[in-house]
């Protein structure tokens, strides 16, 4: 049984999540640099959801009805849309909006909901942290 997997995951996530399960440091776009949440703003939440590809907003709607995407379990779970510093949503694509950087729009970063009011998920993997 190979456990490095697991504890080098488990000490990456020790470093971005704080005691009371919140955002340890900041969160930015990958790309700019441009912040997208304070420290503190952001719970640690396991979820399984399913985010097209990385791009910029313009080529984010399928025309065919396929995503081309990545299954991402890892995720900082917003309360509130203005607890963000920095983020743009996409137009609804069936009943979920895509979070974007608002300064460069790539994304998607994250995943909205329109059914729940209170649930924005920003993907640990599509943004950096310092």
């Amino acid at each position: 049984m190979d456990l490095k997997p697991q504890a080098k995951d488990s000490m990456d996530r020790a470093d971005l999540v704080s005691e009371d399960g919140k955002n340890s440091k900041s969160v930015l776009c990958q790309r700019c640099g441009s912040k997208v949440l304070c420290p503190g703003t952001a719970v640690f939440a396991e979820k399984e959801l399913i985010l097209p590809s990385m791009r910029k907003k313009s080529s984010l709607s399928p025309t065919d009805g396929s995503v081309d995407g990545d299954t991402l379990t890892a995720h900082w779970l917003v309360g509130e849309m203005f607890d963000f510093e920095n983020v743009g949503f996409t137009n609804d694509v069936g009943r979920i909006k895509y979070l974007i950087c608002a300064d460069c729009e790539i994304g998607p970063i994250g995943w909205h909901c329109l059914d729940d009011k209170r649930s924005y998920y920003v993907a640990i993997e599509r943004v950096n942290h310092a």
